[in-house]
């Protein structure tokens, strides 16, 4: 499959570039019945799209969403999928100055070492836009998890060095950051903004909480649940690691403080993140992971041609300052496909039960 699918049962395989004519998804494995419009899918990818609020690029991308097969009457038939976007803004020639250079912190050297050919506009298939063919496939995902009460909520932790004082879910998308903490977003943003000022870009941690997941989901020893979801995160642009629950504080701490307790009411903690040997507990799951500073910005940076001569670079163009806020619906739509896959997983072992 090349790397370019994901999932056993509800299974995706996305397709195009940033600067190509457009890009998509095709869906296997959903089951039919299921009630979807393009309105379901519009609104996952306008939290997504650029040019949404004054922190992110000022690409202009509408991406406005085609169903072009799988659906009949508003009911998915069973069939494949496909769904596709169309570039309408992109500006290739923003490129031009460094196409042959190597970006440092981008993909370019080593999808060159690997492919052998540069698509140098906008970073071709390893651009986050790549990202809008698993959004698509993610609000299909959400809507099946919603008939069984299963919801998935995102939110940006911290930025730089601000953190969240308190979560409040209702908050999330009171603020062009995504933050669950409306007083700490104010200060994000403005962050943010400083921070584009002197051409840089900044990182930030982004929280994911699952709840209404019933325990039993998983299967080990490869496929844990926990294993899947990371393959999932970590395979989102930027991410640069992961962890549930506690996460590397357990390290420092004894195993009389990370075992979660148990009683006939439940878990007394959730030091586990909702996950015990690969499988859910029936708690809220719950990871978080860093998003690196975007690579495009203006400060001057070492490089290499093809030709490996030195030089310096300075990525033109138009580019977010921080993308953890637009990866929120990206890492909701990957949970979501992780979930479901892993629901049709176990009905399918008790089919014959």
């Amino acid at each position: 499959m090349a790397g370019n699918s994901f999932g056993t049962i509800f299974n995706i395989t996305t397709f195009g570039e940033s600067h190509g004519i457009g890009l998509g998804v095709i869906i296997d494995g959903c089951p039919s019945g299921i009630k979807i419009s393009t309105g379901d899918i519009q609104k996952e990818l306008d939290r997504r799209r650029p040019g949404q609020s004054e922190i992110t690029t000022p690409r202009d991308e509408k991406d406005k969403v085609d169903i072009i097969s799988g659906v009949f009457e508003g009911k998915t038939t069973g069939t494949p999928i496909a769904m596709i976007v169309y570039n309408k803004n992109q500006k290739s020639r923003d490129y031009d100055k460094i196409k042959d250079l190597f970006r440092p912190g981008h993909a370019d050297y080593t999808y060159y070492k690997k492919y052998n050919i540069r698509d140098y506009r906008g970073g071709g298939r390893a651009s986050s836009r790549e990202t809008i063919g698993r959004v698509c496939a993610g609000a299909v995902a959400r809507k099946i998890l919603e008939l069984k009460d299963i919801h998935i909520y995102g939110y940006v932790k911290q930025v730089g060095p601000i953190k969240v004082e308190k979560i409040n879910i209702e908050e999330i998308e009171q603020n062009s950051v995504r933050c669950p903490d409306n007083k700490k977003a104010e200060e994000m943003v403005n962050f943010i903004l400083e921070t584009r000022q002197k051409g840089n870009s900044i990182g930030g941690i982004v929280e994911i909480m699952i709840k209404g997941l019933p325990s039993g989901i998983g299967e080990p020893v490869f496929d844990k649940l926990n294993a899947n979801l990371a393959k999932a995160i970590l395979s989102i642009p930027a991410v640069k690691g992961i962890q549930f629950g506690a996460g590397f504080k357990v390290a420092e701490m004894y195993g009389s403080d990370v075992n979660d307790e148990i009683t006939k009411k439940g878990f007394l903690s959730n030091n586990a993140g909702g996950i015990l040997g690969g499988i859910s507990t029936g708690q809220n799951i719950v990871f978080n992971f860093p998003v690196k500073p975007p690579s495009s910005i203006l400060v001057p940076r070492k490089t290499i041609d093809k030709n490996g001569e030195e030089t310096t670079v300075i990525t033109e163009g138009r580019h977010d300052p921080c993308v953890a806020p637009r990866v929120v619906p990206i890492a909701e739509a990957m949970s979501a496909l992780v979930i479901i896959d892993m629901i049709l997983l176990d009905g399918s072992r008790k089919i014959f039960v």
